[in-house]
């Protein structure tokens, strides 16, 4: 009986080691999300929460056609987001000879599509040309394969296929990684 409860505590620990050290691995990989570099993104619509189109359901990659454009995925408005959407706000007026486009598609299951704290939220950043809007599933759209673990997903693309594509679970968008994604918009404006 003895040596039987010694070899149950046994696989209880290695059980418990073995799962947290897949968990710190898993930690440790970069996130994926989304449609990779290469890869074409799919159309969807979202309801606009700002904006002259504030309360209509676009399909923004539709209108976008071959021109280039981000789209940033995000779970819940944030400091750091917001510090990462004032920077592509920013960049749809410095690259208006390339007409780049771009817009902030917000995830949420019980989020209203012109939900006060998204508005709020472009408010304190000082969003003010980009738009912003609430796509009603946490999943995102199902062509998009978005990764349950991230929190943001940006994707630029041009002439419909991603240059550039970045994931970020909650947590690790910090400026230097911010800093990450706006040096890769020159791929998709024509600049070197």
């Amino acid at each position: 009986m003895r040596r039987r409860s010694s070899i149950v505590r046994f696989f209880a620990v290695f059980l418990c080691a073995l799962s947290i050290s897949g968990i710190d691995s898993a930690a440790a990989e970069p996130c994926q999300s989304g449609p990779q570099v290469g890869q074409r993104p799919g159309p969807y619509t979202f309801t606009l929460s700002t904006g002259t189109g504030r309360g209509q359901s676009l399909c923004f990659v539709c209108e976008t056609e071959d021109r280039p454009a981000f789209i940033i995925f995000a779970r819940q408005p944030s400091d750091a987001l917001g510090k990462l959407a004032g920077q592509f706000d920013k960049a749809l007026a410095e690259h208006k000879k390339a007409d780049l486009r771009g817009w902030v598609s917000f995830l949420s299951d019980d989020q209203p599509a012109l939900d006060p704290k998204v508005v709020e939220w472009g408010k304190k950043h000082a969003i003010r040309t980009l738009p912003l809007g609430v796509f009603e599933d946490k999943d995102g759209p199902p062509s998009y394969r978005l990764a349950a673990d991230a929190d943001v997903t940006v994707l630029l693309f041009v002439k419909k296929k991603v240059v550039a594509n970045f994931a970020f679970r909650a947590g690790e968008l910090t400026d230097e990684k911010a800093a990450e994604v706006m040096k890769a918009l020159p791929k998709i404006v024509g600049e070197k």
